[in-house]
C-alpha cells in the first residue's frame, strides 16, 4: 500500500504553487476579460505568423487559449482559458488541463490556438464532455526564418495546433493529454 509521504506533498504543494503564482487569468473578470485576452492573442498570432490567416480563413471554428501557465516540480500541470469562435464570434468558453508526473522542473507560460479544419472535428469537440488533444492533433511548426509553416500533410489535418509566445523556464510545450472543458466564467 502506497502512503502520501511529505516528499510527493511538497511536490504537489510546490507545482500547484507555481501555477498559482503565474498570471494565468483564474481570477478574471469574466468573458469581457477572456474576449479581450483573444482578440489580443489573435491579433499577435496574425502579425508575428502570416500563414495562420489561411488556417483561420480554412477553419471552421478555432478554440484560442491566450494563456496556458504550465508548471511542474516531479509532478506538474497546467491550467488556461480561453474562447471557442466560429465566423470570428466568440461561441462558448473553455478551460485546458492538463496534468503530468515524472522528470520536470520548471514553468512556462504560452499561447495556442486549435484550427478545427472539418466540421466533423468542430462538432466531436462541440458535443464532447470533456475534449483531450491525442497524438493525432497535427502541429504546424516555425521554420528559421521565424514563418508558420504547414505542409501538405498538415493542411488536410481535422485539427491543427499553432504553439506560441512561450515564456518560461521549462522546455518544450505539447498539448497531447490536454484536457479541454466548457466553462461559464
Amino acid at each position: 500500500m502506497n502512503t502520501p509521504s511529505r516528499r510527493n506533498f511538497l511536490a504537489a504543494t510546490g507545482a500547484l504553487t507555481l501555477t498559482a503564482a503565474c498570471g494565468n487569468g483564474v481570477g478574471s473578470r469574466g468573458p469581457e476579460t477572456i474576449d479581450a485576452r483573444v482578440d489580443a492573442t489573435l491579433n499577435y498570432m496574425y502579425r508575428e505568423f502570416p500563414g495562420t490567416q489561411d488556417l483561420r480563413r480554412k477553419s471552421t471554428g478555432m478554440l484560442v487559449m491566450p494563456l496556458v501557465t504550465e508548471a511542474g516540480l516531479g509532478i506538474g500541470g497546467s491550467y488556461g482559458r480561453g474562447a471557442l469562435r466560429i465566423n470570428d464570434t466568440t461561441v462558448d468558453y473553455y478551460s485546458a488541463t492538463q496534468a503530468s508526473i515524472g522528470l520536470q522542473i520548471g514553468a512556462q507560460q504560452y499561447a495556442h490556438v486549435l484550427f478545427f479544419m472539418t466540421d466533423g472535428a468542430l462538432m466531436d469537440f462541440r458535443r464532447s464532455q470533456g475534449y483531450a488533444a491525442g497524438a493525432d492533433l497535427e502541429y504546424a511548426l516555425q521554420n528559421e526564418g521565424e514563418s508558420l509553416k504547414a505542409g501538405t500533410t498538415t493542411s488536410l489535418a481535422p485539427v491543427i495546433a499553432v504553439v506560441f509566445g512561450q515564456a518560461g523556464l521549462r522546455v518544450g510545450a505539447t498539448l497531447e493529454g490536454t484536457k479541454y472543458t466548457r466553462i461559464i466564467p
